[in-house]
Protein backbone atom coordinates (compact mmCIF):
# COMPACT_ATOMS: atom_id res chain seq x y z
CA UNK A 1 0.00 0.00 0.00
CA UNK A 2 1.02 3.82 -0.89
CA UNK A 3 -0.50 6.77 1.07
CA UNK A 4 -0.38 9.96 -1.13
CA UNK A 5 -0.39 13.40 0.80
CA UNK A 6 -0.63 15.90 -1.45
CA UNK A 7 -0.52 20.14 0.17
CA UNK A 8 0.37 23.71 -1.55
CA UNK A 9 -3.06 24.43 -2.68
CA UNK A 10 -4.17 27.79 -2.78
CA UNK A 11 -5.57 31.05 -4.27
CA UNK A 12 -3.41 32.78 -6.99
CA UNK A 13 -3.55 35.51 -9.29
CA UNK A 14 -3.69 35.13 -12.66
CA UNK A 15 0.08 34.71 -14.45
CA UNK A 16 0.90 33.91 -10.33
CA UNK A 17 2.75 30.51 -9.25
CA UNK A 18 1.87 27.97 -6.83
CA UNK A 19 3.80 24.53 -6.23
CA UNK A 20 1.87 21.36 -5.04
CA UNK A 21 3.85 18.91 -3.47
CA UNK A 22 3.06 14.97 -2.86
CA UNK A 23 4.16 13.25 -0.11
CA UNK A 24 4.42 9.48 -0.81
CA UNK A 25 4.55 6.66 2.33
CA UNK A 26 4.44 2.93 2.25
CA UNK A 27 5.50 0.91 -0.27
CA UNK A 28 7.32 3.48 -2.26
CA UNK A 29 9.89 1.31 -4.16
CA UNK A 30 7.29 -0.80 -5.71
CA UNK A 31 5.92 2.46 -7.53
CA UNK A 32 6.94 3.05 -11.29
CA UNK A 33 6.06 6.40 -11.51
CA UNK A 34 3.90 9.47 -10.73
CA UNK A 35 1.37 11.81 -11.49
CA UNK A 36 -0.30 14.87 -11.25
CA UNK A 37 -4.18 14.74 -12.41
CA UNK A 38 -7.04 17.93 -11.92
CA UNK A 39 -10.72 18.00 -11.74
CA UNK A 40 -11.95 21.65 -12.90
CA UNK A 41 -16.38 21.80 -11.54
CA UNK A 42 -18.06 20.01 -13.96
CA UNK A 43 -15.47 18.26 -15.86
CA UNK A 44 -14.09 15.30 -16.16
CA UNK A 45 -10.54 14.84 -14.32
CA UNK A 46 -7.80 14.79 -16.84
CA UNK A 47 -3.86 14.30 -16.91
CA UNK A 48 -2.09 16.88 -16.21
CA UNK A 49 1.56 15.54 -16.25
CA UNK A 50 4.14 12.42 -14.96
CA UNK A 51 7.40 11.55 -13.93
CA UNK A 52 8.44 7.88 -14.16
CA UNK A 53 10.88 6.15 -12.11
CA UNK A 54 13.51 6.67 -14.55
CA UNK A 55 12.90 10.26 -14.51
CA UNK A 56 11.54 11.22 -17.88
CA UNK A 57 8.43 13.67 -17.71
CA UNK A 58 5.64 14.32 -19.97
CA UNK A 59 3.03 16.67 -20.15
CA UNK A 60 -0.78 17.32 -21.57
CA UNK A 61 -1.10 20.03 -24.02
CA UNK A 62 -2.66 21.97 -21.76
CA UNK A 63 0.41 22.81 -19.13
CA UNK A 64 3.40 21.65 -21.58
CA UNK A 65 6.04 24.98 -20.89
CA UNK A 66 4.12 26.32 -17.87
CA UNK A 67 4.26 23.39 -15.38
CA UNK A 68 7.07 21.63 -14.40
CA UNK A 69 7.06 17.71 -12.04
CA UNK A 70 9.63 17.15 -10.22
CA UNK A 71 11.01 14.61 -7.98
CA UNK A 72 13.24 14.47 -4.80
CA UNK A 73 13.79 10.57 -4.21
CA UNK A 74 15.04 11.10 -0.16
CA UNK A 75 12.10 12.50 0.46
CA UNK A 76 9.39 10.33 -1.21
CA UNK A 77 8.25 13.60 -2.56
CA UNK A 78 6.89 14.85 -6.04
CA UNK A 79 5.95 18.38 -7.10
CA UNK A 80 4.18 20.17 -9.36
CA UNK A 81 5.76 23.99 -10.40
CA UNK A 82 3.16 25.43 -12.03
CA UNK A 83 3.92 29.23 -13.53
CA UNK A 84 1.57 31.61 -15.52
CA UNK A 85 -1.27 30.38 -14.04
CA UNK A 86 -4.29 30.47 -16.16
CA UNK A 87 -8.41 31.04 -14.32
CA UNK A 88 -8.98 27.93 -16.53
CA UNK A 89 -6.17 25.83 -14.37
CA UNK A 90 -8.49 26.07 -11.46
CA UNK A 91 -9.26 22.56 -9.97
CA UNK A 92 -8.69 19.96 -7.30
CA UNK A 93 -5.16 18.53 -8.25
CA UNK A 94 -4.70 14.79 -7.35
CA UNK A 95 -1.48 12.96 -7.07
CA UNK A 96 -1.36 9.44 -8.17
CA UNK A 97 1.28 6.86 -7.52
CA UNK A 98 1.09 3.64 -9.81
CA UNK A 99 2.86 0.40 -9.92
CA UNK A 100 2.31 -2.90 -11.90
CA UNK A 101 -1.59 -3.35 -11.53
CA UNK A 102 -2.14 -0.89 -9.13
CA UNK A 103 -2.63 2.53 -8.32
CA UNK A 104 -3.18 5.03 -5.74
CA UNK A 105 -4.68 8.22 -5.19
CA UNK A 106 -4.80 11.75 -2.78
CA UNK A 107 -7.05 12.91 -1.62
CA UNK A 108 -6.79 16.72 -3.80
CA UNK A 109 -5.64 19.98 -2.62
CA UNK A 110 -7.62 22.98 -4.16
CA UNK A 111 -6.12 25.87 -6.81
CA UNK A 112 -8.06 28.60 -7.51
CA UNK A 113 -7.06 31.00 -10.32
CA UNK A 114 -8.83 34.61 -9.91
CA UNK A 115 -8.26 38.16 -9.24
Amino acid sequence: QVQLVESGGGLVQPGGSLRLSCAASGSVSSLNGMAWYRQAPGKLREWAATIIKGGTTTYSESVKGRFTISRDNGKNTVYLQMNSLKPEDTAVYYCQAFAIGKEYWGQGTQVTVSS
